[in-house]
């Protein structure tokens, strides 16, 4: 075979052949990728070179042309420009840093967040961001305490209006409770409690949003006492003792319809 650069040929445990393409950097190993055949190796391998060696190309001459996926290309680009490679196509930014998906779909973090990000792929689909970690996956907006169940523009908000920015300052938790949602009622503001059984059902109105979220919880169980079968998450009130809890869970009405429920 004739010899290139960069390339060396390998087995999978089925005996087929493949050629791994890779470069060292100032004592650094850098793998470019598995290939199908040695010629396809070796262009990763000019690729990688004319990235680091010659300086050539920005983010967005990346095209179909190229033999470099575009994870990779994105980490060389970071290293030739900040002497760091991360195994994600992170772009670091002064105080924070790009997750690339593609040349014109990136995410912002803030830089607090390189470590987990450096380590854990972030995966899309139908525009939902996820995470897979030791066989559980979990949405990207858990680490902003953002439950499943939250709607964006109900729940939460991105405070600039992109939706790719989230960095924390960005990121505003408005309802942190599951079936509460603030309103305005004759000038004043409210917290509505809603649940859904086989459509929604308004529990109350409620002059504070704990009383609001213990509401929506006391309907719960008095669904469960009817015979509901349905499963409800229901919400911790980290705020408040068992005593505290109580109190407010006693006095708190909920709807004659959720009550009579059957």
């Amino acid at each position: 075979m004739e010899k290139y650069a960069g390339v060396t040929k390998a087995k999978k445990k089925n005996g087929d052949v493949y050629y791994r393409s890779s470069m060292t950097i100032k004592s650094k190993h850098i793998s470019l990728g598995s290939y199908s055949t040695p010629q396809e190796a070796a262009k990763a391998y000019i690729e990688a070179c004319d990235i680091i060696k010659k300086g050539k190309y920005v983010l967005e001459d990346y095209n179909d042309n190229f033999t470099l996926d575009f994870a990779k290309f994105v980490s060389l680009m970071n290293y030739r420009n900040t002497g760091i490679i991360f195994k994600t196509p992170i772009y670091l930014q002064t105080g924070y840093f790009y997750y690339y998906f593609s040349p014109d779909k990136r995410l912002i973090f803030d830089r607090e967040d390189l470590f987990f990000y450096a380590e854990h792929k972030i995966q899309v689909r139908g525009g939902y961001y996820f995470i897979c970690d030791y066989g559980s996956q979990y949405s990207i907006f858990s680490r902003y305490g953002i439950k499943n169940y939250a709607k964006k523009g109900i729940d939460y908000i991105f405070a600039n209006h992109n939706e790719e920015d989230f960095r924390y300052e960005n990121i505003k938790i408005v309802n942190e409770y599951v079936g509460v949602t603030q309103t305005e009622s004759v000038g004043k503001e409210e917290y509505e409690t809603v649940i859904h059984i086989k459509g929604n059902y308004v529990v109350g109105r409620y002059d504070d949003v704990v009383s609001a979220a213990i509401a929506y919880n006391k309907a719960v169980d008095t669904l469960a006492n009817n015979g509901v079968k349905k499963k409800f998450s229901k919400n911790y009130i980290q705020s408040l003792n068992s005593e505290q809890y109580k109190e407010i869970y006693d006095k708190v009405d909920i709807s004659k319809r959720i009550m009579e429920y059957v």
